[in-house]
């Protein structure tokens, strides 16, 4: 019996859009490897610029502001009276932390601040001479920002506890 030769690879037809891709696919390869690398680092890019972004807002909008209790509640019981006559504020160090103020008109009382690097948590400590103090010394989750309030809850916990901070 006579052996065939049979070709082990087929020639390409390089005519039309199939052989374009044939010929060029390493080039093309390469180029959807560029575009990944480039988009992963613009990624990073935009996460450093939306910081930058939210560090301002914190620095134009909260800090060495004057903020005064608009509603403070405990398990359903309105703890807002308690800060009547109140203002605090909150001063930098770092944009992440810093010393913070309560002042009743007559006494200051000396405490600090400190935040995450989102600004998404605001932790506060105040002396714990004054009892409403003890309501506000704790770590706090922004819910909304929507100055001139700003709303938060417990961080953490799921504790019915609300506090409005209302912008002077």
């Amino acid at each position: 019996m006579s052996q065939k030769n049979i070709p082990l690879f087929t020639t390409l037809k390089t005519g039309g859009v199939t052989g374009f891709f044939y010929r060029w696919r390493f080039i093309i390869a390469v180029a959807i490897a560029a575009l990944l690398l480039l988009s992963g680092c613009s990624k990073e890019a935009l996460a450093e610029a939306n910081r930058g972004l939210l560090e301002q807002y914190f620095e134009d909008n909260i800090l060495n502001k004057d903020f005064d209790v608009a509603l403070a509640t405990d398990n359903g019981t309105n703890l807002t009276s308690q800060f009547s006559g109140y203002t605090f504020k909150l001063y930098k160090s770092t944009l992440q932390n810093g010393p913070m103020t309560a002042t009743d008109g007559t006494n200051v009382y000396n405490g600090t601040w400190s935040s995450n690097d989102d600004y998404s948590k605001l932790v506060i400590t105040l002396p714990n001479t004054i009892t409403a103090f003890t309501f506000l010394t704790r770590e706090w989750k922004f819910t909304k920002k929507a100055l001139p309030t700003m709303e938060l809850a417990p961080w953490g916990t799921t504790e019915p506890k609300v506090l409005h901070m209302q912008r002077l």
